[in-house]
């Protein structure tokens, strides 16, 4: 059984990527995706890729950082990188607004212009305020353009109803599911669950963050991907077998790989 990790963030505090990657492996973890989500966590996550087999990067400027984003250029080193795999993460979130939702925007559209300019699919963080879903709506209109341009893209860490996983579904997306999918309040995943056509569904830990029961709480790491997959399998009355291997190809297909 081969398990693929589609988002995670490695955080170079103090330990190699292979004393991380030892530290949290499981059998069943394959594939990993380190995603950047500013320059610098950019090229930490290049070099965990350049180091680990099985695992590849993404480099890009997660809306958070937005208002300190100068140099689109700069990203120029990770063009052609035999392990670059997508743009991202990329997006909106309206729910922190750690950057102006203005700026946001416009960071978000002149990385949807480099991944089709480098021909690479986007990882699209949204993330509204509760009970709202502004930064959905304003996402999908910028990425419907994308898409009708040739883009892909998975929503990442998908968050919103079963009727905004239609909208995107219908423009191509793939969504990937975290360990919210675990957690006792987050019905709305579960329903989302149940929409998602099996070919355009990912697995991931999004970790450090949003480690699944019966970690929650604690620190995530990617070997907690398999409850993730766990869940997902309980949820739509799969083998965890048949969960591994098809998302596992999902992701292997969106990110134009080679397993």
């Amino acid at each position: 059984m081969e398990l693929f990790d589609t988002h995670f963030h490695f955080y170079d505090k103090g330990y190699t990527p292979r004393e991380y990657y030892d530290s949290v492996k499981i059998p069943e973890l394959k594939y990993l995706l380190a995603a950047g989500a500013d320059f610098g966590e950019s090229r930490t996550a290049r070099k965990f890729a350049e180091e680990i087999a099985g695992s590849w990067f993404s480099a890009g400027v997660h809306p958070h950082s937005a208002a300190e984003f100068k140099d689109i250029e700069a990203f120029e080193e990770f063009r052609g990188h035999e392990k670059l795999a997508a743009v991202g993460e990329i997006g909106l979130d309206y729910f922190y607004d750690n950057s102006p939702r203005k700026i946001q925007r416009a960071v978000m559209e002149r990385f949807l212009v480099l991944a089709l300019d480098w021909k690479l699919p986007a990882i699209i963080h949204l993330r509204d305020a509760d009970g709202k879903f502004d930064a959905y709506a304003d996402g999908f209109a910028m990425i419907r353009n994308f898409a009708a341009d040739g883009g892909s893209f998975v929503v990442h860490c998908f968050s919103g109803t079963p009727g905004w996983a239609e909208k995107f579904l219908e423009i191509g997306a793939f969504l990937g599911i975290t360990g919210i999918v675990t957690f006792p309040r987050a019905v709305n995943i579960r329903e989302t669950l149940q929409v998602i056509p099996g070919e355009r569904l990912l697995v991931e830990t999004d970790s450090p963050y949003l480690a699944p029961v019966p970690y929650r709480g604690k620190t995530n790491n990617p070997g907690y991907v398999i409850k993730v997959a766990e869940k997902i399998a309980s949820e739509r009355g799969w083998t965890i077998e048949e969960t591994a291997a098809l998302t596992t190809s999902n992701a292997l297909r969106l990110f134009r790989l080679t397993g």
